[in-house]
């Protein structure tokens, strides 16, 4: 991998009717906005070349990448490991119950009813973004998550993690040269050793 192209999947049902969804068997596609949005993820990729997509196991991120890919056909790599957070007994509920419980708890601490601790999802896309890094294509279009995309962008400012993180944007490309992403992923990984939330 030389260059590498992480998007937020578009906006999704759940998303603009403000539920949580952290299980990919959910049904939640993409809104008419949605659909808008990735195919402007893909005009702003008109001219690039694009050599593999990778997705989470969720449609809406294979949706994105579809749209946003339609008349060209890279191979497709699907990773679990880029699923979103598993949220318990907040899946389908309002996102802004879970965000207050995530805002107010530690970065190991796992969501009521089996959900994942945020530093339990960062380890695990750790792993898929690795696997993404480890691939032999030269330029790679990602599509997966706010939180995954989130911990990267912190990573890759090397400023700590917060248990706020800034909104990411629907189906906008964040580019990362292969060495600048490595370093962010070490850095990920360090932090996953003694994981703590920055002021």
């Amino acid at each position: 991998m030389q260059t590498i192209l992480v998007a937020r999947h578009a906006e999704s049902e759940c998303s603009a009717r403000g539920i949580v969804n952290g299980e990919p068997n959910s049904r939640c596609p993409l809104t008419e906005r949605g659909e808008k949005q990735a195919r402007a993820l893909g005009r702003s990729l008109v001219g690039r070349q694009i050599d593999l997509f990778a997705t989470s196991e969720f449609p809406r991120a294979r949706r994105t990448a579809e749209i946003a890919l339609a008349g060209r056909e890279p191979p497709w790599l699907e990773l679990a490991e880029l699923n979103d957070i598993r949220v318990g007994a907040f899946e389908q509920g309002p996102l802004e119950q879970y965000t207050s419980w995530a805002h107010t708890h530690g970065p190991e601490d796992r969501s009521p009813g089996g959900g994942e601790s945020r530093s339990e999802s960062a380890a695990r896309f750790a792993r898929g973004f690795r696997i993404v890094l480890a691939r032999a294509e030269p330029v790679i279009l990602v599509v997966t998550h706010g939180l995954a995309v989130s911990f990267l962008r912190e990573a890759s400012a090397g400023e700590g993690f917060h248990a706020h993180h800034v909104p990411v944007p629907y189906a906008r490309p964040f580019e990362f040269g292969a060495e600048e992403f490595a370093r962010a992923l070490d850095r990920l990984e360090a932090w996953l050793l003694d994981p703590h939330w920055s002021e």
